[in-house]
């Protein structure tokens, strides 16, 4: 069953799927609409998840589940499957886990992750760039930190040591 982000409760679940492109004119309104029919139907046990759904920035598949609502792994598999068909329909690889997603200025680039370190030793991403931390579990966590600086979630690893 289909609710809006904000009625859902801080703990629910989230799942991020980066897509390995943007999403077309066009096509983006028709899956979003797949989006929103599969979160409508989404079911548990034969209970309904309340959940939510929906394509950000062309790029980002995110679906939000209320777990105390009983989501069985059946379930989360469905939306799997849901999730590699709307794919293959599409051309779309919704599982890309390859690049980083950040923002420069107001366009979101990518970048493959083994080319992190230098991008950031070329100073084409610094400690304050806004990444995509698709790592978030909660929907507390996506409201909060899920666009981050850089310094702030598990890519820091990528930042050079500090010398005291």
């Amino acid at each position: 069953m289909r609710i809006d982000l904000i009625a859902l409760p801080d703990q629910s679940k989230v799942w991020i799927y980066q897509a390995n492109r943007f999403t077309k004119p066009g096509e983006t309104e028709e899956i979003q609409d797949k989006i929103i029919n599969f979160t409508h139907n989404w079911l548990s046990h034969g209970e309904p998840v309340y959940s939510y759904g929906h394509l950000f920035h062309n790029r980002f598949l995110v679906l939000v589940a209320d777990e105390s609502n009983h989501v069985s792994g059946c379930s989360i598999d469905s939306s799997v499957h849901f999730i590699q068909n709307l794919g293959a329909q599409h051309g779309i690889d919704f599982f890309d886990r390859l690049n980083l997603l950040y923002f420069k200025n107001e366009d979101i680039e990518s970048i493959p992750f083994a080319s992190v370190k230098n991008a950031i030793h070329d100073g084409l991403i610094t400690d304050e760039t806004l990444v995509f931390n698709n790592l978030v579990k909660t929907k507390e966590e996506f409201l909060k930190s899920w666009v981050t600086p850089l310094h702030a979630c598990w890519m820091q690893r990528y930042l050079p040591k500090q010398t005291a």
